[in-house]
């Protein structure tokens, strides 16, 4: 189910936080911890939050947890996060947060699932992240309902064959015009219409090109959200921060080694108020 407009302002509020804060060179742990009591309180956001430090303490990232918060956030959310967490990939984790500080403000002023899929479609395409499993990520997300389920699973199969804007324009109303002019029939049953006319217009026009003049064209033409560019990844400064995040995660471990050669592990330790341990801990 899709949240309530407040949730996604506080969560707009939280990615921008997080990322300009990152790079005072604080800890990821303590910053969840700061920034959730800036977060309106009558949101579900501070107990997500209280969870991912718990599960930031003990395992060192935060994928895992937001996986675990399936209803509060999407699964595109947590691939992004875990394909910056990812320490052998080059999708920055700054960028991942400024992608999803745009997208939660576009949900919180309405979106559409045409604004969304196009948005994250774009996300993985500026950013050469893995079109099979972004997909599957995209598709799990409440805002599509099952028709547009089946469609993004077929451009999961066909992206790289077929070019996308030919995939946007043949479920779109502009599609159906056009075959409708030509006095063209079929005997099967059409598929769902997804897409507008201007879409299916912009798209036809866009064909055979770089996608991403298809997704300017849309931004310009029809004001749907613009996707952060990707950062340099070879900069001094977008290095610090994970390499600063690296040296956490191997601090979290020896810490654990530690308690463990002491006599084990307090599990209760990493559960803040109100959280309880996962059952069979």
């Amino acid at each position: 189910m899709s949240l309530d407009r407040e949730e996604y302002i506080e969560q707009q509020y939280f990615f921008r936080a997080l990322g300009e804060r990152m790079r005072q060179q604080v800890s990821t742990q303590e910053l969840l911890v700061s920034i959730k009591d800036e977060i309106l309180s009558t949101t579900r956001l501070p107990l997500a939050l209280d969870f991912l430090a718990a599960e930031l303490k003990l395992h060192g990232v935060m994928a895992a947890a937001m996986a675990r918060l399936g209803h509060y956030f999407t699964a595109f959310q947590t691939y992004l996060v875990a394909e910056a967490e990812n320490e052998r990939g080059r999708f920055d984790f700054g960028t991942a947060l400024e992608i999803l500080h745009q997208e939660a403000g576009y949900r919180a002023a309405g979106a559409t699932p045409q604004g969304i899929f196009l948005y994250e479609f774009e996300v993985l395409s500026r950013n050469r992240l893995r079109y099979d499993h972004g997909l599957d990520a995209i598709a799990a997300d409440p805002i599509f309902d099952d028709d547009w389920r089946v469609w993004i699973q077929t451009v999961r199969r066909q992206v790289g064959i077929i070019d996308f804007a030919d995939l946007l324009y043949v479920r779109s109303t502009y599609y159906r015009r056009q075959r409708a002019q030509r006095g063209v029939e079929t005997a099967e049953p059409e598929a769902p219409t997804l897409f507008a006319e201007k879409e299916g217009k912009i798209a036809w026009a866009n064909r055979r090109k770089d996608p991403m003049f298809l997704f300017a064209a849309l931004q310009r033409q029809l004001g749907y959200p613009e996707v952060p560019r990707p950062r340099p990844v070879e900069s001094e400064q977008s290095l610090l921060p994970q390499l600063a995040r690296r040296l956490e995660r191997v601090e979290h471990r020896l810490k654990l080694l530690e308690d463990e050669g002491k006599g084990g592990i307090d599990l209760t330790k990493f559960f803040g108020p109100g959280l309880e341990p996962p059952a069979g801990s």
